[in-house]
């Protein structure tokens, strides 16, 4: 985990390795531990936390009301690092739809923020409706970016069939990073 956020651009200030005989169902962890990770946040000015588990809305929120901090778990870091790395429009695409079909579920009405002016017997809480709207939204989104996907991979599926129609051998360069692919390949070509 403190490789993938040293990956991400975050540097590791602390780790703490928590056994549990069952997981906290409000928390992840024991209060006690929330409070010593609380504590260390605030003696050190720090941002952001990790947790090397999913957690679910409900222990997000609790975290973030306890320790003075962003809260994300080891999914959402791995989506971060992969929007921060999509080259081609397929991967961002890709990483979109991934990012999406994450958010959707943890999708939250945040109190007065989201009220409307509505009222009477048989109405919709305060909110509903546009929490609702903003489902609907990201699951249009997700439509258009699986149709967009499909679209990519397409075309791809074409140009692989005329590269194939060129009579010429073709060859790869297969390897680790820092094998010297492209020091290989340019001084081939």
């Amino acid at each position: 985990l403190a490789r993938l956020a040293q990956t991400a651009g975050a540097q590791t200030l602390n780790t703490y390795i928590v056994r549990l005989q069952k997981y906290n169902p409000a928390t992840l962890i024991g209060s006690g531990k929330v409070s010593e990770i609380a504590n260390f946040v605030k003696e050190n000015d720090i941002s952001l936390v990790i947790f090397d588990e999913e957690l679910t809305l409900a222990q997000q929120r609790n975290l973030e009301a306890q320790i003075p901090a962003k809260i994300i778990d080891r999914t959402r870091l791995i989506l971060d690092i992969f929007a921060q790395r999509a080259n081609t429009s397929e991967g961002e695409l890709q990483v979109e739809l991934a990012r999406t079909t994450y958010m959707l579920p943890r999708l939250t009405g945040r109190g007065t923020e989201m009220m409307q002016q509505s009222g009477g017997i048989g109405t919709r809480g305060p909110g509903e409706r546009k929490l609702e709207y903003d489902r609907r939204r990201i699951r249009d989104r997700i439509v258009r970016l699986k149709k967009d996907i499909g679209r990519i991979k397409k075309e791809r599926v074409l140009r692989r069939q005329r590269r194939d129609s060129i009579p010429l051998a073709r060859i790869a360069l297969a390897g680790y990073t820092n094998a010297g692919k492209s020091t290989l390949l340019n001084t081939l070509a």
